[in-house]
């Protein structure tokens, strides 16, 4: 089967390949689709729902899409649905992490989560399907592989961060891995 994953970021599309290697998986920039899908909503699951509606009602595919945010608890759930875009609109990810590092310099609670929705769009029905995984920003980043913040998060029940993990090592605990094996069986059960 083939399917739309509606990203453009060709990290998200290798991670997520990696964990469904029974489809087809199709990125933004593989059906022409250029435009930059604007999220705005104020969810996770609205920002997922925004790009997968926009796909399969622009180009009649079936799709999924991912949102997912950063809640640190000393920050109140942020950076969250803005995660992304931390440090405003241009994306970096390194002025992402340098800022929320500095905001959590004096702060002795650095326990955060990664959590990820997906959007599917399957033959005009949607599914929603969530993951989280549980952890801690370190003090310093560490790890070259991943991305986003993945050299300063460290998941509960581990002393290196996701920079420093195999896709495979990170597909069985992340929250983007644990959201797709939802999704995954889901699909298997069609």
């Amino acid at each position: 089967m083939k399917i739309v994953f509606a990203t453009h970021n060709a990290n998200k599309v290798q991670e997520v390949s990696a964990l469904l290697p029974s489809l087809e998986l199709l990125s933004l920039d593989a059906i022409r689709c250029h435009e930059d899908i604007p999220e705005t909503a104020a969810t996770l699951e609205g920002n997922a729902h925004l790009k997968a509606l926009h796909v399969f009602e622009n180009y009649g595919l079936n799709c999924f899409a991912d949102d997912t945010g950063l809640e640190v608890a000393a920050l109140d759930g942020a950076p969250g649905v803005y995660s992304a875009r931390y440090t405003g609109p241009e994306n970096d990810a390194v002025k992402n992490m340098d800022k929320l590092l500095k905001e959590l310099e004096n702060k002795p609670n650095r326990a955060a989560r990664f959590r990820t929705v997906i959007c599917l769009y399957l033959n005009g029905r949607v599914h929603y399907f969530e993951g989280s995984c549980e952890g801690s920003i370190s003090k310093e980043k560490s790890g070259c592989k991943g991305f986003g913040y993945d050299p300063i998060f460290i998941p509960e029940g581990f002393d290196r961060s996701f920079a420093e993990m195999t896709l495979e090592e990170k597909g069985r605990i992340s929250h983007r891995g644990l959201a797709v094996a939802k999704l995954i069986q889901f699909l298997n059960a069609l």
